[in-house]
């Protein structure tokens, strides 16, 4: 008896094991199929990436992600095999800003676009044709939003199937025309959530298989349905769509117009949380006080994200697998990773108002080699930079024969004709006052090389009109050809030894040019130049030595510039430096016979908003004599402050100057303040200048960046017992040298 019991006992010690070790094997088997939907909600959809943190922690195993909007960019991100911890060292030190402007950086523009910047600094993105005014269909067109996604989803470049990802993805837009929902499940992923982010009036809508899509929040914020067909068996959704405002909250236009937004929004999230069962899992993180453009705050999002998942503990951890089953399911997702290869092609898409050979003699990508990401940004940034695409982007394709790198250039559908704006100001409280606005019109892509005319009109205190012809001589821009005309009023005072003034000319210039030029590399040219013209006084006041009559002009020049400062007016980085030697002789049609060499120096450099700024400027007539009108004038903002406009007046002269500035305030309204000393005169020759006989300027200022360039106001002391204040906008250092 006591041995039967022995046996008996076992034996069902035994079975209890079987009979759990099988439940355990089927309950792994039929574990349900989880899908996570993600909501759009601008810069709170970092709280997604709290919600899988939890997830992970909770060891709950996601089969498929649906996301909207910011989620379908977290949602692509994790389904992507990306761990939640780089996601979120990611999006922390990610440059934000960036993906909300279409400009790559003043660095890739040619330099022939950045002599011309400090003159009309507004491009609004407006067009213009025989048939009236053309803007953009977005304030941002996504240029840099475009290269960022490319970067997130690199390592997944070359799935064009999204249910092939490590997690099967969809992203869900908007289709533009007929209000449809657009669900996103093959072809290139960082283009799918470029479409899913496109915020209506922000972003520009994006083309895709023939369609115009925009933001997916507008037919489906949060795509239950979408999981649903899927295949989910158990749905997480994570709602982060506003809530509606009050009456009291509703008193001004913007609040009126995002609540029509939130209206929309709310309406098919609604529908959508109608579809969710009893195993469901909703989860809606408080975030109350943050906003859609909260995106300098991401660990707090993160936070709250994860706050909000905790708070369903009960209900997701019916959901949780032991740890053998999340161990084989993170192993399956690392395992996902793979090498795109070399390179066995490139295919360039695009409009056909340029060449194909216009877009392909800038590629450096070399056939055979595997994608050097770094340098085709770069080069699709100095692309972007020329002014004639609305995007230019690039993703990579499987091929029998391996990778195709394929590069996207969409023309600007409001071109090719552009109108910029610009204005300057300048008043020393003394009755030295400069006001002019500036217009240009750039009529581009004249011919397959890529040919552009374009007029500036100046009008104000200083009335300017300049036209040019821009020709290419080759598909790669390294030669080309200008030949403009122009016509200059301007103002020169004369002033006494005692530091009065006792004429004052107004001087009109005609002029007609021609000039041979080369790019040398992205931040550097020569160029030749012939130039004709005259100048007369229209006008004078009191006596000064003028000129007589119309005095001719004829000469050449050859000057060589280098210019990779990161702003025409408040550089914080990079450097210019140039030089010009021009021959006025009576064979090339002058009246007068002199040689005269022009040369400046700027460096800058910033770290944690401190930026020093140096520069050395002079000006020297090596032979002969320049005549008043083409002597140089110092004087004015930040040309020996202290004085006014055309106080320092020679054939020679030099000028050394440095500012040091402290930037304050963020990215929406930065400003700064700092001080500056300038040491400079002007001389028989260069050979008689030094510290001695210098006059000396101390300035302290302080400014706001503006779309204008930055408004300062400033005063300066001299050590000739002069102050003087200014009010200054648009102020360019390069302006001495042009």
């Amino acid at each position: 008896m006591k041995r039967f019991s022995v046996f008996t006992f076992t034996c069902l010690i035994l079975a209890f094991f079987i009979s759990h070790t099988a439940a355990a094997d089927s309950t792994s088997t039929e574990r349900p199929k989880v899908g996570l939907v993600l909501s759009g909600g601008g810069a709170k959809g970092m709280a997604h990436v709290g919600v899988l943190r939890v997830l992970e922690e909770m060891k709950i195993p996601v089969d498929m992600v649906v996301g909207t909007s910011a989620g379908s960019a977290v949602g692509a991100l994790y389904a992507s095999g990306m761990s939640v911890a780089e996601i979120e060292r990611r999006f922390i030190e990610m440059d934000w800003l960036s993906s909300f402007q279409d400009n790559p950086g003043r660095t890739y523009k040619p330099v022939r676009r950045k002599q011309g910047e400090w003159r009309y600094p507004v491009t609004p993105g407006l067009g213009v044709s025989l048939d009236g005014l053309h803007l953009g269909a977005g304030i941002i067109a996504g240029q840099n939003l475009g290269f960022i996604l490319n970067e997130l989803t690199r390592n997944v470049a070359l799935i064009e199937e999204f249910d092939r990802l490590p997690i099967p993805f969809r992203a869900v837009a908007t289709d533009l025309e007929t209000g449809e929902i657009v669900v996103l499940g093959s072809g290139n992923l960082a283009a799918a959530i470029r479409a899913s982010m496109s915020i209506p009036g922000v972003y520009a809508p994006a083309k895709l298989n023939g369609r115009l899509l925009v933001d997916g929040g507008v037919a489906s914020n949060l795509p239950v349905s979408v999981a649903r067909e899927m295949g989910a068996d158990v749905i997480i959704a994570v709602d982060i769509t506003d809530a509606l405002m009050g009456p009291d909250k509703l008193r001004e236009a913007f609040s009126v117009f995002g609540q029509l937004t939130t209206i929309m929004t709310r309406r098919n999230t609604d529908q959508q949380l109608a579809l969710l069962g009893d195993e469901d899992v909703l989860i809606q993180p408080n975030l109350e006080g943050h906003s859609s453009a909260d995106f300098f705050n991401a660990p707090v999002l993160f936070e709250l994200g994860a706050t909000g998942a905790r708070s369903q503990a009960v209900e997701l951890n019916a959901l949780t697998v032991a740890n053998p089953a999340w161990q084989a399911y993170r192993s399956r997702l690392a395992s996902a990773s793979y090498s795109a290869g070399a390179i066995s092609g490139i295919k360039i898409e695009h409009d056909r108002r340029l060449g194909r050979e216009f877009l392909r003699e800038r590629i450096r990508q070399k056939i055979g080699e595997p994608l050097d990401v770094n340098a085709l940004e770069a080069d699709l940034k100095r692309i972007y930079g020329l002014g004639y695409y609305e995007t230019v982007s690039y993703a990579q394709s499987p091929t029998a024969d391996g990778t195709l790198l394929v590069i996207k250039a969409q023309e600007k559908s409001w071109g090719p004709n552009y109108l910029s704006f610009g204005l300057n100001y300048e008043d020393n409280f003394d009755g030295d006052t400069r006001f002019n606005l500036t217009s240009s019109l750039r009529v581009t892509e004249l011919n397959e090389l890529g040919a552009e005319w374009q007029t500036g009109v100046q009008l104000g205190t200083e009335p300017r009109v300049r036209t040019q012809w821009y020709q290419p001589l080759d598909y790669g821009y390294e030669r080309f050809l200008v030949a403009g005309a122009q016509y200059s009023r301007d103002t020169i005072s004369v002033y006494g030894i005692e530091g009065a003034r006792v004429a004052e000319l107004d001087v009109t210039f005609r002029q007609a040019d021609i000039g041979l030029g080369m790019e040398l590399g992205g931040n550097a040219e020569t160029r030749l130049t012939y130039a004709r013209g005259y100048a007369t006084v229209d006008e004078q006041i009191g006596t000064a030595p003028s000129p007589d009559g119309a005095v001719h002009q004829g000469n050449v020049s050859l000057q060589l510039v280098h210019d990779s400062l990161d702003d025409p007016f408040f550089p914080r980085d990079g450097a210019f430096a140039g030089i010009r030697g021009r021959v006025e002789r009576e064979d090339l049609g002058s009246d007068r016979h002199f040689d005269s060499i022009t040369g400046m120096a700027l460096g800058t450099g910033s770290y944690k908003g401190f930026t020093l700024t140096g520069l050395l400027f002079a000006h020297t007539v090596t032979r002969g004599n320049a005549g008043l009108e083409n002597a140089i004038r110092l004087g004015g903002f930040r040309r020996l402050s202290a004085y006014a406009p055309g106080q320092i007046t020679g054939d020679s002269a030099g000028m050394a100057s440095v500012y040091a500035s402290q930037s304050f305030g963020g990215p929406i309204t930065p400003w700064f303040a700092g001080m500056g000393l300038e040491a400079g005169n002007a001389w028989e020759s260069l050979s008689d200048a030094g510290w001695n006989s210098s006059v000396k300027s101390w300035s302290v200022f302080t400014g706001v960046d503006t779309f204008l360039g930055p408004v300062q106001l400033a005063t300066a002391y001299s050590n000739k017992d002069n102050w003087v204040a200014y009010l200054n906008i648009g102020f360019s250092f390069t302006q001495l040298f042009y």
